[in-house]
């Protein structure tokens, strides 16, 4: 398996610098304990403000539940290296449902919030897009 240190890129592919690196770096950590603890935890316990904001939705506790809990599987993937990207990919999606979530049942009170956390995710899944081809790989081989 190839580390992200390891990562040679193909011809004509612009490696990314020392710092560039740990920048994105940084930014995965940042916004992995931004989903895990504000976002995903409040959800997975039920907290009243989560309960209140899903119960307007119309769609029950289950959708609170499964949300919080793909917050928190994308929080800890987006810190492993060749899950990073799909992660990203995985969580500007759930932030996509969330913008539209925002402007359809609370009249975009703070549809703001998912875009900004887009706009870094789409960093994220394109720097490391890499590993996508490296976990494809891994896939496929399982499945032989």
């Amino acid at each position: 398996m190839t580390t992200a240190s390891a990562y040679v890129p193909r011809a004509g592919a612009k490696k990314l610098s020392r710092r560039a690196d740990i920048s994105v770096r940084v930014l995965q950590i940042l916004l992995a304990l931004a989903f895990a603890i504000p976002s995903a935890s409040p959800k997975l316990v039920g907290h009243w403000s989560a309960a209140e904001s899903f119960d307007k939705i119309g769609w029950g506790d289950w959708l609170m539940y499964t949300v919080g809990a793909l917050e928190l599987a994308g929080a800890v993937a987006l810190v492993i290296p060749i899950l990073s990207s799909a992660s990203a990919i995985a969580l500007t999606g759930l932030m996509i449902g969330a913008f539209v979530t925002q402007m359809t049942v609370f009249d975009g009170q703070y549809a703001l919030t998912p875009l900004l956390f887009a706009v870094p995710l789409v960093v994220i899944a394109w720097t490391r897009r890499h590993h996508n081809k490296e976990l494809l790989g891994l896939v496929l081989r399982r499945q032989v």
